[in-house]
């Protein structure tokens, strides 16, 4: 454990609260969170790990803008539920993803878990682009993830960072409850 992983860390779990509590102020936070751990994990040669948090860097911008769209608040964004067909589709995109950035990944790197650090960092994705258009069921696929994630850091010696993602899942189900119980839910 490192400094910097602390620190990431920190920053973490403050954005992700922030985000259940739906302050806008999750985003410049997880910011900086996230351009600290793709340093962190391209020193263990999570390379898909560390592509997603750069990925997840511009969403931050996205999120950031689609939860205060300055200038006309009255457009911001409410919590919504997403359609079957729609929640098919992103796992699906997500499962096409994975595959292709895990073959990508396997062939020319020496990442350490190609093909599942490809499937978290794709359906990832998915999950952070329904969080930043405050789809109901981002948290439910965030749990899932967030219990895979800890087994990988586990595995890569990555203590503080499996804490903080096992902390993750217990603030994700607290999202989800929270998000579900709000008054201005509508349906897709």
């Amino acid at each position: 454990m490192s400094g910097l992983e602390l620190f990431a860390a920190a920053l973490g779990v403050v954005a992700v609260w922030l985000t259940v509590k739906q302050n806008p102020w999750c985003w410049p936070i997880g910011l900086v969170m996230v351009v600290l751990y793709s340093w962190i994990f391209y020193e263990v040669k999570l390379y898909s790990d560390m592509l997603l948090q750069l990925i997840y860097a511009v969403l931050q911008l996205y999120g950031w803008w689609q939860w205060t769209r300055p200038g006309r608040p009255a457009e911001a964004r409410h919590v919504t539920r997403l359609a079957l067909p729609a929640v098919g589709a992103g796992l699906a995109i997500g499962l096409l993803a994975s595959l292709g950035l895990g073959a990508a990944m396997a062939h020319w790197t020496d990442a350490a878990q190609p093909w599942l650090d490809a499937a978290l960092t794709a359906f990832s994705l998915v999950a952070q682009l329904w969080m930043a258009q405050k789809r109901l069921q981002c948290w439910t696929l965030w749990v899932v993830l967030d219990v895979i994630f800890v087994g990988l850091f586990l595995y890569k010696g990555l203590y503080l960072t499996a804490g903080l993602y096992a902390l993750f899942t217990l603030i994700a189900v607290r999202g989800y409850l929270e998000w579900r119980r709000d008054p201005a839910l509508v349906p897709a």
